[in-house]
């Protein structure tokens, strides 16, 4: 299973990404800036989403907004 960034690129278990877009947080006032540092995600089961530790806390981010730093 490939999981790919907005840029095509492949990412692994470990690689550190940047936000492409603001994104607001479900469930939450927090806004996530473009520009954002993710480091060290870890893949999930669906090849469109990765798991990483933004704004403080462990969350699912949608691969199509994210490219590899």
């Amino acid at each position: 299973m490939d999981v790919k960034d907005s840029n095509g690129n492949l990412l692994a278990e470990g690689d550190t990404v940047t936000l492409i877009k603001d994104l607001k947080v479900k469930g939450s006032s927090l806004t996530l800036k473009r520009g954002t540092v993710v480091k060290n995600i870890r893949l999930t089961n669906s090849p469109a989403e990765v798991e990483g530790r933004a704004g403080g806390s462990t969350m699912v981010l949608k691969t199509e907004f994210l490219k590899k730093a």
